[in-house]
């Protein structure tokens, strides 16, 4: 049999793996969802244990399905859900409480104390991050403040932290490996991305002890071998990326001012910066794109916390779709003179508005209102906050950021929002065949490490388009549109 790669893309509902052969095709697939907790409002957790069942599950579910042999598969390689925190005693293996998950707000108070003593440019000069509860290191402060017996455990060297690439890598190597990449370093408000370490200042300010923190490596790189009773075989461990810097490296946003959004969860804007580590001055983040051979690559980050969660709501919580797929249909079927707009502030604004305390709202309902209105005002919701991104970054780079906007995830795959989406913007949309790039991403990087696959340049030459969205509105509507958004999230703010 030909070699193999497997892929897992650890995510916020759900994990998947991939087995990819040497050309990137996906060969098989597994996939399983996970519980959400939501012990209080605005509080999200998983249990670390059924996370790593589910990788296990899945790993083995698609390696069953491509018929592989263990031998044939070369590399493994791991993305996951960013930010998202867990603590895990390094005797025992046993992680200390639930991981506290990236939408979680439960750090707000902590974060604005700080930002109150004047703390967030420092942290913003040296991680590129603003002070909110999104990041790792309120999360981590709060687990060692709240879980009996922590800070003294984490004191003694006994704890180890970990996002959740670093603890499957524990996982998969028995324990053998404490490592992450620096991509997932960069997004915790500890990691300095300027010096390419931890930073004992910030350290100090959070209360995290060093001894807790894992090694940081490149993108591609060595980070041990599963154990054989995992999968039939040792298998190495060559490629980790969090799931934004993933699907960056999978869309093959390697030069500088290419551009990428991912729609899963949340949706997640990448502007590639290139060496230069631009700051920028419209609230946008600025974060480590992906490193190879110690070199980084930045990029501008914009962050939108609910996107396809919106359209779960719409499905779980209201019950007006059985399918997400149905979504689009729905919005299809929306009287165009109705203005409704939802702001999906479920868990806070992200970017440009960083607002924790923010909860969503739905303005503009009449008596005419009905599902289809709600659908439309959904999936529109997440292009009118793509375009809050894109205006902030085109404030930080100027025309650079006039570019084409290379498109990806679950909901990419529904015509109508991408259409609404090159709308929106007034510029045009690239959606690729495969719309899981993250895990193509990293699906790549391990099969750079291990030999299997070329450099950058020539990767980025075997990207393909499925299909382009160009816009189509009047510019009169378009402006509309989106005055009629700012409008209400202005309404949801005061």
């Amino acid at each position: 049999m030909a070699d193999l790669i497997l892929a897992i893309d650890q995510g916020t509902t759900s994990s998947r793996a991939i087995v990819f052969d040497t050309s990137l095709k996906p060969v098989a697939v597994g996939q399983q969802e996970f519980k959400q907790f939501y012990p209080r409002s605005g509080w999200v957790e998983h249990d670390p244990e059924e996370i790593w069942s589910s990788v296990l599950a899945t790993c083995r579910s698609a390696l069953r399905k491509a018929r592989a042999k263990p031998s044939t598969v070369k590399a493994i390689g791991i993305t996951n859900q960013r930010e998202t925190v867990v603590i895990w005693n390094r005797r025992t293996g046993k992680p200390i409480h639930k991981a506290i998950v990236w939408q979680d707000r439960r750090t707000a108070a902590f974060c604005a104390a700080l930002k109150e003593k004047g703390l967030e440019p420092l942290f913003s000069k040296k991680t590129g991050l603003l002070l909110d509860p999104y990041f790792s290191g309120s999360k981590i402060a709060w687990l060692l403040d709240n879980v009996k017996g922590a800070r003294q455990l984490a004191e003694r060297g006994e704890l180890a932290f970990g996002t959740i690439d670093c603890f499957l890598i524990w996982r998969l190597t028995g324990g053998k490996v404490h490592a992450t990449d620096a991509t997932n370093a960069s997004r915790t408000l500890l990691y300095n991305i300027h010096t390419g370490a931890w930073d004992e200042e910030l350290l100090r300010i959070l209360g995290v002890p060093r001894s807790l923190l894992p090694d940081v490596r490149d993108c591609a790189a060595d980070f041990g071998h599963s154990v054989a009773e995992h999968f039939g075989a040792t298998i190495p461990i060559c490629g980790v990326a969090g799931d934004q810097q993933a699907a960056t490296i999978g869309q093959a946003c390697f030069e500088p001012g290419m551009m990428k959004a991912t729609y899963g969860t949340g949706c997640f804007a990448l502007f590639n910066t290139g060496p230069k580590a631009v700051m920028s001055h419209n609230r946008l983040l600025t974060t480590i794109a992906y490193q190879l051979d110690g070199k980084p690559t930045y990029a501008l980050e914009g962050a939108i916390f609910v996107a396809g969660a919106a359209v779960q709501w719409l499905r779980d919580g209201l019950k007006l779709v059985k399918t997400a797929g149905e979504t689009g249909k729905l919005a299809e079927r929306a009287d165009p003179n109705q203005s409704v707009y939802l702001v999906p502030a479920f868990v806070g604004l992200g970017a440009p508005y960083w607002n924790a305390e923010a909860r969503g709202a739905v303005f503009g309902l009449t008596r005419a209102t009905t599902a289809a209105e709600l659908a439309r005002a959904t999936l529109e919701s997440v292009c009118y906050q793509t375009r809050d991104m894109l205006e902030a970054m085109r404030k930080d780079v100027g025309d650079a950021g006039r570019t084409v906007l290379r498109v990806d995830g679950g909901m990419s795959a529904s015509d109508w929002t991408m259409q609404y989406l090159a709308d929106i913007l007034d510029a045009p949309v690239d959606r690729p065949p495969i719309l899981e790039t993250t895990a193509l991403g990293a699906a790549y990087l391990a099969g750079l490490q291990a030999g299997l696959l070329p450099e950058p340049g020539r990767f980025a030459k075997t990207w393909r388009k499925q299909k382009r969205f160009t816009p189509k509105m009047n510019a009169r509507l378009r402006d509309a549109r989106y005055a009629g958004w700012t409008n209400a999230v202005r309404k949801l703010l005061a």
